[in-house]
């Protein structure tokens, strides 16, 4: 970061400059992220203009820390250290300028408002602890989507505990009919967010009128505009993007592949999705990067994490000023199921979507290296 401090009788010649450095700087970007120029009188600080030219994001995808329904067994983490589920991977997650996960599932002090099921341990209802939302606090997080089929756990109830939790916790989100978007400012640049699910209570994945008007709107109001969603057939027979709707266990989960296209197409700028709880390849169009599915992050003891259900990317992306794409970066991390998530040293994700991303999306012109660097092949 530079400061260069300049004279009242030179302000003028100052004005001139940056009217040629506003027109010029498309073409002639500064090589640090943030460039300050001061304008000061020999006392006074008159002007400060501060110009952002690289944006940074961390994306991971599912999260659920542990649940207190049912009451037992038990499955929380020992001690309600949450924290220690993925303590490793803070410096990787907090490297960022914003950093966003799905929070799947509600958080609820009173586990008994639990939709009912015939047998608990079989039927999923997850209710974090409310003061769990202090592990996506420490963890760097700045959003998350509540657009998810587990956001109605515990019903009415649930729902309104986890928004008042997010709130209270300095949280943004967005994803459900009360709450379709959020926006945000973060160093300077303006973030619109919003989320969708073919969930009843979310925002609809398959209304793309609705969310086309809902991404025109933010793209209206903020210079980088995120879209998350929640969709498609789950398990790891559903690896790959089928480029047509998709239906699991009677439901319709959406066309993912035509939803992220036409988001982007209405101005949003980064389209992360969730869903499957694996993770899916990835994808370059018209200069925005689209992420499938990210999988299971941290989703500790009631999921499946058998397979490719057990490892997943942390992906960091760099964006311009005007959201393109520039470069991104996997680092690939692994659950244990009564432990929480690490990084793996096998690299599995890395491979894995270097495989699914050539398959599925071969005209994307995006390449994965070995040590998972996202790069454009030109």
């Amino acid at each position: 970061m530079n400061k260069i401090f300049i004279s009242i009788s030179a302000l003028l010649i100052i004005i001139s400059a940056s009217l040629i450095f506003i027109s010029c700087k498309d073409n002639n970007k500064a090589t640090s992220d943030i460039n300050q120029i001061v304008v000061a009188g020999e006392e006074n600080i008159i002007e400060e203009v501060m110009v952002k030219d690289t944006i940074t994001i961390v994306a991971v995808g599912d999260m659920m820390l542990g649940t207190n329904y049912p009451s037992s067994p038990n499955y929380l983490p020992p001690n309600d250290d949450y924290n220690s589920l993925f303590n490793d991977l803070v410096p990787y997650l907090k490297d960022a300028d914003v950093t966003f996960g799905n929070c799947e599932g509600t958080f609820s002090d009173k586990p008994e408002y639990a939709k009912h099921c015939n047998d608990p341990q079989w039927c999923y209802r997850f209710s974090m602890p409310t003061k769990y939302v202090n592990g996506f606090v420490d963890a760097g997080f700045d959003v998350v989507s509540i657009a998810n089929n587990h956001v109605h756990d515990l019903g009415s109830y649930g729902k309104q505990s986890t928004i008042k939790t997010l709130q209270d916790a300095g949280l943004n989100f967005a994803g459900v009919c009360d709450i379709p978007v959020d926006t945000f400012t973060i160093n300077g640049v303006k973030y619109g967010f919003c989320a969708f699910a073919p969930n009843e209570g979310t925002c609809q994945i398959t209304d793309y009128k609705k969310m086309q008007e809902t991404v025109r709107m933010l793209k209206e109001q903020c210079q980088i505009v995120m879209v998350s969603f929640h969709g498609g057939a789950e398990g790891s027979k559903y690896e790959h993007v089928p480029r047509e709707y998709e239906y699991f266990l009677g439901q319709n989960r959406g066309n993912v592949y035509e939803f992220a296209h036409l988001a982007i197409d209405a101005g949003a700028d980064v389209v992360i999705g969730q869903g499957p709880h694996v993770t899916r390849g990835i994808e370059l169009y018209n200069g925005k990067f689209i992420a499938y599915s990210l999988g299971n992050f941290c989703t500790y003891r009631r999921f499946n994490i058998q397979g490719v259900n057990g490892f997943a990317p942390i992906v960091k992306l760099w964006l311009d000023d005007e959201g393109n794409f520039i470069k991104g970066k996997i680092t690939p991390v692994y659950q244990d199921k009564f432990k929480g998530t690490f990084y793996d040293d096998q690299k599995r994700v890395i491979k894995r979507m270097q495989e699914l991303t050539k398959q599925d999306f071969p005209e994307s012109g995006l390449l994965i290296t070995d040590e998972g660097q996202i790069i454009i092949n030109n």
